[in-house]
């Protein structure tokens, strides 16, 4: 990624946090429209899963310009979503719904550019976490 989308991420995610917590429901409205199958993995409050989808988030953000730090804790992310059950297929209908969300919460101040470099970001988490996933042990996933 480069400087400018990374300010754009940036600039947009400023936006978002006032409205973290709806902007939380519906990206799992999102998901689950898009993939109703992704639904059973997520057995918890469901406030409190927003919550933790939002932090992650935030992290990635800061961390944009710190590859290196942010490649160490998306492959701790990706090997833990094994165990949660996440499976390769499922990571198009996230990255499907964070752009939705982004782009109905954010109304005419998603960009096209924004969209770009959300797209750009969300398709690093992605590559980084399925191959971390990819070297967990089988017997690791969850049934």
């Amino acid at each position: 990624m480069n400087p400018a989308q990374i300010d754009l991420i940036r600039s947009s995610f400023v936006l978002v946090q006032p409205i973290a917590a709806q902007a939380a429901a519906m990206f799992y409205d999102r998901l689950f429209e898009r993939d109703p199958s992704i639904a059973p993995l997520f057995r918890s409050n469901m406030a409190q899963q927003g919550e933790r989808l939002m932090t992650m988030i935030g992290g990635a953000v800061q961390l944009l310009d710190k590859p290196d730090t942010l490649e160490r804790v998306l492959t701790d992310l990706g090997r833990r979503h094994v165990v949660y059950g996440v499976r390769d297929e499922h990571y198009p209908a996230v990255g499907g719904a964070l752009l939705d969300t982004l782009a109905v919460g954010l109304g005419p101040a998603f960009t096209p550019a924004h969209r770009a470099a959300w797209a750009a970001m969300y398709q690093r988490i992605s590559d980084v976490m399925q191959a971390a996933a990819a070297q967990v042990p089988m017997g690791a996933h969850a049934a």
